[in-house]
């Protein structure tokens, strides 16, 4: 194998075989999906139950709702707080945090974000919330934003705090569990994230009122008796989805522990690269690293994250660029302007590039990866004039 050159360039591809964005770890629960199939109770049984209670457990929280998804969760979530209005939240982050707002019924008002972590600043946000009667941060990647001073900026503003956690379900702040803070956190099981249940999601609040809202509300506001209490949805996560969502979540502790020492591998090979950082955890926390996203300088690598991702493509590699465009950039809410400039979003946007990182990896396949990237940033000019001609082509 010609390990000197990138394949851009002639060299041998990093990884013929090819490497995905991300590749879910499904539990063996193959006896447990034939005992409810046989049974014949595919909704609202002991197993979504069970999952119920093993994530209330992790997350050291009274009450965990399951869903069918995060989105339906948060949707549910501002029906059942009535947050039909301004609702602060970050554009840095994946639209259907912006699309719950909209279904409920609420308005996106558009905060900025801190550049080193993504998450929401709570300043920006502070700023926007007159007249809100909401505001929402995202776990971007993994990472919890700063909940303590998102806490303190709802107080003030009296508004309730919705945390979109849909990547961090095993992320840890001061040494607490994420999914005790505001009046409510959403995570998702999608298959790309850490722990799955092919789809679902789980709504966590100490609050037992809104959690029983939540739990009609999933059911589509039917109480027992058909006669409804208000306008709510078919959320209900199935049986089938709670068992693999259980075996997941049991060994979440050792998959949230493997995906750090992967991405730690991948920061110390990449270490003197220079213009490429990994996205910040703030300090005292835990990331699950849901997303290895790091940050691309074009002025000092180079290159510039879209070609940083052409390239990778020639070595087998899949990226994204998670979260470009930013939510008030896209056509969906192209009439719902920002009323002040995303200086911070603009920017962290513009360089972001996710890299494949799965539960599965081992550290021999980390090290491949950092070194495919080595390689582009150490021959970084020839890189880009190649990929210019063969856009030109």
């Amino acid at each position: 194998m010609n390990d000197n050159l990138p394949a851009v360039l002639g060299g041998d591809p990093a990884f013929p075989e090819g490497l995905p964005l991300v590749r879910p770890a499904v539990p063996d629960v193959a006896a447990e999906l034939a005992e409810v199939l046989a049974s014949g109770q595919l909704t609202n049984g002991r197993h979504v139950r069970a999952l119920e209670d093993l994530v209330a457990e992790t997350c050291q929280v009274r009450n965990a709702v399951a869903v069918s998804s995060c989105t339906a969760g948060l949707m549910l979530v501002y029906r059942v707080l009535g947050a039909q209005g301004r609702v602060v939240l970050p554009s840095m982050t994946f639209a259907a945090s912006a699309h719950a707002v909209v279904w409920a019924g609420g308005s996106p008002v558009w905060a900025d974000i801190d550049r080193r972590t993504g998450g929401i600043d709570p300043q920006s946000a502070a700023d926007a919330l007159d007249g809100a009667v909401a505001l929402s941060g995202t776990h971007v990647y993994g990472g919890p934003c700063d909940v303590a001073a998102l806490e303190d900026v709802a107080a003030e503003a009296r508004v309730p705090l919705v945390l979109d956690a849909a990547h961090a379900l095993g992320a840890s702040l001061d040494g607490r569990p994420v999914g005790a803070s505001g009046s409510a956190e959403v995570f998702s099981l999608s298959p790309t994230k850490v722990a799955v249940a092919g789809e679902g999601g789980i709504v966590t609040t100490q609050d037992d009122s809104l959690a029983e809202a939540l739990r009609i509300g999933r059911d589509y506001g039917n109480p027992g008796n058909y006669d409804t209490q208000f306008v709510g949805l078919n959320a209900r996560m199935s049986e089938l989805h709670a068992v693999v969502g259980v075996g997941s979540v049991r060994r979440l502790r050792e998959t949230v522990e493997h995906r750090n020492a992967l991405v730690q591998g991948f920061a110390e090979l990449t270490s003197d690269v220079a213009g490429l950082r990994l996205v910040d955890v703030r300090d005292g926390c835990r990331s699950t690293w849901k997303d290895l996203t790091v940050v691309v300088e074009p002025s000092v690598l180079g290159l510039r994250p879209n070609q940083v991702a052409a390239a990778l493509r020639v070595e087998g590699v899949d990226t994204r660029r998670y979260f470009e465009p930013p939510c008030h950039r896209q056509k969906a809410y192209a009439d719902m302007p920002p009323e002040r400039e995303l200086v911070a979003t603009d920017w962290f946007t513009a360089r972001v590039l996710t890299l494949p990182l799965h539960t599965g990896m081992t550290k021999p396949t980390i090290a491949r990866l950092a070194t495919a990237v080595r390689r582009l940033a150490d021959s970084a000019d020839r890189v880009g004039v190649a990929l210019e001609e063969q856009r030109s082509a």
